[in-house]
């Protein structure tokens, strides 16, 4: 489908956001990010981000001597940006982001850390989609479960395929996935963009009790009636997904983070999605 005519977004907050960066220091700030890909499912090694800062903001890297996240999902290879970290003990099933229903336990346990996880607000994320093969950029806001298994929900703000970015048009998935929370349904939508997701261009979440909207370039893609009324993580991933390319010479393979800015808004009845 093409881009729903459903409005314009509102503008962004006045005030300054609670969580900001243009990722134009030379390194990364660790009161925002983890530079690891849900690392309690998997060991350090494999779960470390590669990534670059310069002048245009950070670039993700799938390198050509990256391992896969863990040796049960290969071939998947992950360079990922996160705003928190939750496990249970090594051994368990407790984790942010059971995402998987084959099972996942706990192989490194990690401290709690609540970077930015607001359980309602709105968040505009600024980047460049990768064009390398077997490539796809994603931004995600998932459940940190801390507080319960229930609040496994996830906003998926888009996720980009780079054989589904072209000249003018781009393909990308959205919407609302329940994984392990019964309380939401489903709902994940393509939509086609007119735009060339490998240059800079600004996505937008802003879920609460009135629902969740899901925007592009300042209009509404999505808008849905459900939200997931509890703390949620930012994600930002770059995958390679499939066998490796030959030669080594096509890696790095890589996409852009420009610009996070995220404005918290407290929800009167936390745990609750919207029916």
């Amino acid at each position: 489908m093409m881009i729903p005519s459903l409005g314009r977004l509102p503008d962004p907050p006045s005030h300054d956001p609670d969580f900001e960066d243009d990722f134009t220091a030379r390194q990364l700030d660790e009161n925002l990010w983890i530079d690891h890909y849900l690392p309690h499912w998997t060991t350090p090694d494999r779960s470390q981000a590669r990534y670059d800062l310069g002048d245009s903001g950070l670039r993700l890297r799938i390198d050509a001597d990256q391992p896969d996240w863990r040796a049960e999902d290969a071939p998947l290879r992950v360079s990922n940006l996160q705003t928190g970290l939750f496990s249970g003990p090594v051994g368990s099933r407790r984790g942010t982001h059971r995402h998987r229903p084959d099972g996942l336990v706990v192989r490194t346990e990690t401290a709690e850390r609540l970077l930015w996880a607001p359980t309602a607000g709105r968040v505009d994320v600024t980047v460049s989609a990768s064009l390398d093969e077997g490539c796809m950029l994603a931004a995600w806001l998932v459940g940190t479960e801390h507080l319960s298994e229930r609040d496994s929900g996830e906003i998926c703000i888009f996720e980009i395929d780079a054989a589904a970015v072209g000249g003018r048009t781009t393909h990308a998935r959205c919407g609302l996935k329940a994984h392990s929370d019964e309380r939401l349904v489903t709902d994940m939508t393509e939509v086609a963009l007119p735009l060339d997701a490998s240059k800079p261009h600004t996505w937008t979440a802003i879920w609460g009790p009135s629902g969740t909207v899901i925007g592009c370039e300042g209009l509404i893609v999505r808008r849905m009636p459900q939200y997931p009324g509890y703390p949620l993580f930012l994600m930002l991933d770059l995958f390679e997904l499939g066998p490796r390319t030959a030669p080594d010479t096509a890696y790095p393979k890589t996409a852009n983070l420009h610009r996070v800015r995220g404005w918290d808004a407290v929800s009167p009845t936390p745990g609750t999605p919207c029916p």
